[in-house]
């Protein structure tokens, strides 16, 4: 285990690694390698800073725009990609992520309630996430509640619950929507997801919730694979099944609330970086769950590259980015599910 996890790693890293060097290297503004790097290069503290000898507003472009708005991708992806892992993890579903459970959208209502009446800063730029983490484990337990049958839940029923659960919370936004007026645009951003106008301040709020999220969920990789067995075995295997359900899913939605947070509904990357990852890698959580943190990075920071470049100076959505790569994906695990189960879903 621990040979494939170093393989893969190492080369997950460096994938990241390259990522990141031609994401930065590229952008609307047109800025030669030279300048971007050469600009990069002095802000480390020993070099003495770039103010002099590069213009202001490219320095600006480079290591506000750009260098935030990279890493940002990235953590916003880990974050989404290691919710979709966990909900995957407890609720033994390759079809579960934050999105098509629903939990995505609550936490876009809690968000947009709070734009739509104006009290997005009540308690400073926290505001958002704590309402988004509320409104998303409510529409987590009502999503519950819907697919349980006879004291359990029916895992059968569970994405169904989800999608359903969507459409609703979907179409109250589209409601908040109609009733505002000079704040519709940010809340159509809830609904089509972006990175643009986000800074350094959004870069310092998500970094915590994901280094103190990943540990918890790698802590927790072994009982997931027990999960896999059914939570019955789990428990004659010594794991604390429900303390184990709980802990995942509140910290799976909590990543899941600061990431909508902060890009909006940005939907497929919990379902599809997982998945790949357990075609690649196999079914062992201890591996799949670094590696997606990683992955989601990847992945997250090349659509976003490819929607602010692809029709530059235009920006396409990210959300419409996610989709248009996660949705077919989806549809492949639906009709794989079905030749598998002998054509019932």
């Amino acid at each position: 285990m621990k040979l494939k996890l170093y393989v893969f790693g190492g080369a997950a890293m460096l994938l990241l690694v390259a990522s990141i060097v031609v994401s930065m290297s590229i952008g609307s503004a047109g800025l030669p390698l030279r300048d971007v790097w050469g600009i990069l290069v002095h802000q480390l503290p020993w070099m003495g800073g770039a103010e002099g000898k590069w213009d202001a507003g490219d320095i600006a472009i480079v290591t506000q725009l750009r260098l935030s708005r990279v890493l940002l991708a990235v953590m916003v992806g880990a974050c989404l990609s290691l919710a979709g892992a966990g909900f995957q993890g407890v609720l033994r579903n390759p079809l579960a992520d934050p999105f098509t459970l629903g939990v995505a959208s609550g936490c876009a209502v809690g968000a947009s309630f709070l734009i739509l009446f104006g009290y997005q800063t009540v308690i400073g730029i926290w505001s958002i996430p704590l309402v988004a983490f509320i409104t998303g484990i409510i529409t987590l337990i009502i999503v519950f509640a819907l697919s349980r049958a006879r004291g359990a839940v029916n895992v059968e029923t569970l994405i169904l619950s989800g999608v359903i659960v969507q459409a609703f919370l979907g179409a109250f936004v589209t409601f908040m929507v109609s009733l505002s007026q000079g704040v519709v645009n940010e809340i159509m951003f809830w609904l089509m997801g972006s990175l643009s106008a986000r800074g350094w301040e959004h870069v310092q709020l998500i970094f915590p919730f994901l280094i103190i999220g990943l540990p918890v969920l790698i802590r927790y990789s072994q009982p997931l694979n027990m999960f896999a067995f059914g939570e019955r075995h789990a428990a004659y295997m010594g794991i604390d099944v429900e303390r184990t359900k709980i802990i995942v899913l509140i910290v799976s939605t909590l990543l899941t609330a600061v990431a909508v947070s902060i890009s909006g509904v940005v939907g497929f990357v919990g379902l599809v970086v997982p998945h790949l990852l357990r075609l690649l890698v196999g079914p062992d959580y201890r591996i799949i769950i670094p590696l997606s943190a990683v992955g989601g990075g990847i992945y997250l920071l090349w659509a976003d590259t490819l929607a602010r470049t692809a029709l530059s100076p235009k920006e396409i959505s990210l959300g419409v980015v996610t989709a248009l790569i996660g949705a077919p994906f989806f549809a492949y695990l639906l009709y794989r599910r079905k030749v598998q189960r002998g054509g019932a879903l």
